[in-house]
């Protein structure tokens, strides 16, 4: 992990939904994949798909803005997000 480097978090429903965000993300901009936190929550029968996935973005905050763009436009497209969200320079 390079210091000052932006990460993007896209919650997605089903893995399939997942590859394909993350596809989308990394072919908009010029970000690093971390991998996939997986989670099977009490009420997953109620859900789209019953497994929650994490999609994990890093690069410049201006590249991680663009790929959680892509990726949640394409999660969307599909079976839907959950939560997005970005920290600008963790440490």
């Amino acid at each position: 992990m390079k210091l000052m480097e932006a990460a993007g978090l896209l919650e997605v429903y089903g893995l399939v939904c997942a590859f394909m965000a993350e596809d989308a993300g990394c072919k908009a901009a010029d970000v690093r994949l971390e991998p996939f936190d997986k989670n099977k929550p009490a009420n997953a029968d109620s859900l789209p798909v019953p497994l929650l996935v994490t999609v994990k973005f890093r690069g410049s905050v201006a590249a991680v803005e663009a790929a959680l763009e892509a990726g949640e436009a394409m999660a969307r497209s599909l079976t839907g997000v959950v939560q997005k969200h970005m920290i600008a320079r963790p440490e």
